[in-house]
């Protein structure tokens, strides 16, 4: 088996830090200065930085090789993979392929409908679903096997991810999807962004009840506000996400100039609360194409210096 040591994010997690990660998604075209540039905003002030795979179903640079640029310059990755576009065989090749470039950690994802994409007539594969593919990374780590049962020379000892909406409906199904997703194998999960306070800390302590933080560590996701008209978009046009009210109004009552400064004393204040919930491991900060306010979230926030 692999001896390999554990990654950054792994380490802060199992020791019981309070961990920060954050997001890059890749350029639309092949510069890798464009990763670059979005690495040296995030460097120093995160634990390790989530590189999305063909985010809303569009051509970006793949996940792998984002990743591997942002490891050249001593940035940790969280890999996503997702079913859409992959067979199995397509999806135990690229792990294994991108464990031996020096990533540490994936994010198991089923991944968005390539409908809702640039290409939208596209076939997708789907041969597996998020679920089994974080079995099948539990499999590879843990018994040094593929799908197919045969032996691995170096297993991918890989930091297992997955995703969880504490705010989709049916409410009641969602501490049960994120028990399967534990028993499948997740390590650590990254949820929907938090603006439902109270709705996040009832899903919070039904998966306690089910002792399910005991078996897992869970990063909030917190996403800054730049209007009262992003507040509304992602609230009413976004699948899955649950805007209060009350934070559409407190955008909606500033001035227009003063609408980010707003946002971000939103973002300060449930970071805060946050960390006062039993069970929450981090925050997983998604300011994908606005990377330079992560720096003030985190320094703002008291989360630096990073250890």
């Amino acid at each position: 088996m692999s001896t390999q040591s554990p990654g950054r994010l792994e380490k802060i997690l199992s020791s019981g830090g309070f961990a920060v990660t954050a997001e890059c998604g890749p350029p639309r075209g092949a510069s890798a200065d464009v990763v670059r540039k979005k690495g040296e905003l995030l460097k120093g002030l995160v634990d390790a930085v989530n590189v999305t795979d063909n985010q809303t179903a569009i051509v970006r640079m793949s996940s792998i090789s984002a990743s591997t640029h942002l490891l050249q310059m001593g940035l940790e990755p969280v890999m996503q993979m997702v079913t859409r576009d992959r067979n199995r065989i397509a999806l135990q090749s690229d792990i294994l392929g991108a464990y031996s470039l020096g990533i540490r950690n994936i994010l198991c994802l089923t991944g968005d409908h390539q409908s809702f994409g640039s290409q939208p007539d596209a076939m997708n594969v789907f041969d597996i679903d998020s679920m089994n593919l974080i079995r099948m990374v539990l499999t590879m780590r843990s018994e040094g096997r593929d799908m197919s049962g045969f032996e691995l020379n170096v297993p991918p000892r890989m930091f297992i991810g997955a995703a969880a909406n504490p705010f989709a409906d049916p409410f009641e199904y969602r501490v049960i999807r994120l028990a399967k997703k534990i028993d499948a194998g997740a390590d650590f999960i990254q949820t929907q962004c938090v603006y439902n306070m109270d709705r996040f800390k009832e899903w919070m302590r039904l998966a306690r009840e089910e002792g399910l933080t005991e078996k897992v560590h869970i990063l909030a996701g917190i996403t800054p506000l730049k209007s009262a008209g992003m507040a509304r978009y992602m609230d009413r046009r976004v699948a899955g996400m649950d805007v209060p009210e009350a934070i559409i109004k407190r955008m909606a009552g500033v001035a227009k100039d003063q609408a980010i400064e707003e946002g971000l004393k939103i973002c300060l204040e449930t970071i805060a609360e946050l960390r006062e919930v039993d069970g929450v491991h981090g925050i997983h900060i998604m300011a994908i194409e606005w990377e330079e306010i992560v720096g003030r979230i985190v320094e703002e926030a008291g989360l630096l210096p990073r250890p």
